[in-house]
């Protein structure tokens, strides 16, 4: 393989718009999916704010979105990427489906996580007379950090993912070059290239996550 069909600069800016999109993506899905997570862990059985009905309508909601295949989900949220930001395609046009469908899969990821917490640290804090805020902030989240922080990592991975999944509608990035070069005219150099440098972002991504919770693990 002689690499003859690689335009450095062409996979320069897919990879930088594969970035962009996970980027934006993963400040939103977690500004949306954590007060989601909590949410669903404090209405939960038992918990702080045991709202059963609330608690099952939220699950049905994240576990719908959660069965629809991104794939499926791109193409429908067509219409509503379009009344959003006016596009469907590129870095614009692919954020938005990406946030609906990662937010509650980063959402389930926090409640469960939070679900791991020590019940003592919950019920020593009602003892001294905490509220149900402060519980949340200064109890929960502090010992959840470490979990929370590999949620992260776990969802921004499966954003990469998604990203170049996007390329089957134009939503530009690595996705969409592989598959108009390297899929499309048959240019086998192009498809090696932009895979190795996924497999990269993903080694990458997932050692800076793992760093980071052994940084914030309390030992």
């Amino acid at each position: 393989m002689d690499f003859s069909n690689i335009d450095w600069a062409d996979i320069a800016q897919a990879t930088l718009d594969t970035l962009t999109m996970t980027g934006f993506s993963l400040f939103f899905t977690v500004l949306l999916g954590l007060p989601l997570g909590i949410l669903l862990f404090v209405t939960g059985k038992n918990q702080l704010l045991e709202q059963r009905g609330i608690y099952a309508l939220l699950s049905v909601v994240v576990n719908i979105l959660r069965s629809v295949p991104f794939i499926i989900l791109l193409i429908v949220l067509i219409p509503f990427t379009l009344l959003l930001v006016g596009t469907s395609l590129g870095v614009a046009g692919t954020i938005p489906p990406l946030v609906i469908g990662t937010t509650p899969f980063f959402a389930r990821l926090v409640e469960n996580v939070l679900r791991e917490v020590d019940r003592g640290i919950i019920e020593a804090c009602q003892a001294m007379g905490a509220r149900n805020w402060q519980i949340i902030w200064h109890a929960l989240l502090p010992e959840a950090l470490p979990g929370l922080i590999a949620a992260g990592t776990v969802t921004t991975i499966a954003l990469v993912s998604y990203a170049a999944m996007s390329g089957v509608i134009g939503g530009g990035g690595l996705g969409d070059l592989a598959l108009r070069y390297g899929y499309q005219r048959f240019q086998t150099d192009v498809m090696v290239v932009t895979v190795l440098i996924l497999i990269l972002l993903v080694q990458v991504l997932q050692w800076a996550g793992d760093k980071l919770v052994l940084r914030f693990t309390r030992h």
